[in-house]
């Protein structure tokens, strides 16, 4: 055997030994662009294209399109996004537009967790959701991604739709510019994001989620503002 061919043997033997060594990407790691307080000082530009993520599988995703004109839903690579339109809510199952924010995690596989009843609010969720995923062995000083199934008793939601040219930013101004309402008694299916050190990035000042939501008949989708479960719920954790 030659030196040379010695030499390209070494190397060729390092290198798949290095890819070897390469970690797989952890099933539910999330990834973001853009933030909130970016947003709420009246920089409304877009951070990314939806377009590069429509190749990654398992794909769950929630944002808002640049210049605040809608809300982004994917759920397992199928998108129902949504804006507003001579009143109504449009939907839209492309990946044409841009992000002012996104916030995403691609799961392959899912923990069926059955929710007690008394989940009656966003708080008591936040709650919730940490202790399950405490037990679960996930490591909640990360960003979690979440799936929440079933009756939702009651849903407060909005549908952006910013004014051009206002530059004045409020938590209440983004859930009044669009189109909002409550849904009741309606089975949803909800994308969310637990975070306790994303504050004003891509959870509000106030609180440790960040949720969207779709029902299941497809005729609504949006953000979820306030959140009170029925009966029977399952929360969707990843499996570490």
């Amino acid at each position: 055997m030659t030196a040379s061919l010695k030499q390209i043997l070494a190397v060729v033997s390092l290198t798949l030994l290095l890819v070897s060594c390469i970690p797989e990407a952890q099933n539910g790691e999330v990834k973001y662009a853009g933030a909130l307080r970016t947003l709420m000082s009246g920089n409304l530009e877009a951070t990314v294209a939806l377009d590069s993520l429509s190749k990654k599988k398992n794909l769950y995703a929630l944002g808002a399109f640049e210049n605040l004109k809608g809300e982004i839903q994917i759920f397992n690579g199928r998108a129902f996004n949504t804006s507003v339109a001579s009143k109504k809510v449009v939907f839209d199952t492309t990946f044409d537009k841009k992000a002012a924010l996104i916030v995403y995690a691609q799961v392959s596989n899912w923990q069926n967790i059955e929710m007690p009843n008394e989940i009656d609010s966003s708080i008591k969720l936040e709650g919730f959701i940490e202790e399950r995923a405490k037990a679960l062995g996930i490591n909640t000083e990360k960003p979690i991604p979440f799936l929440i199934e079933g009756n939702a008793q009651s849903l407060r939601w909005h549908v952006i739709n910013w004014k051009d040219g206002d530059t004045v930013h409020s938590h209440q101004k983004h859930k009044e510019s669009g189109l909002n309402g409550v849904e009741e008694n309606k089975e949803v299916e909800i994308i969310g994001f637990f975070s306790k050190s994303h504050k004003a990035v891509f959870t509000h000042h106030s609180t440790f989620l960040h949720m969207h939501f779709k029902t299941n008949n497809n005729e609504i989708a949006g953000h979820v503002d306030d959140l009170s479960l029925g009966q029977k719920a399952t929360l969707k954790l990843p499996i570490p």
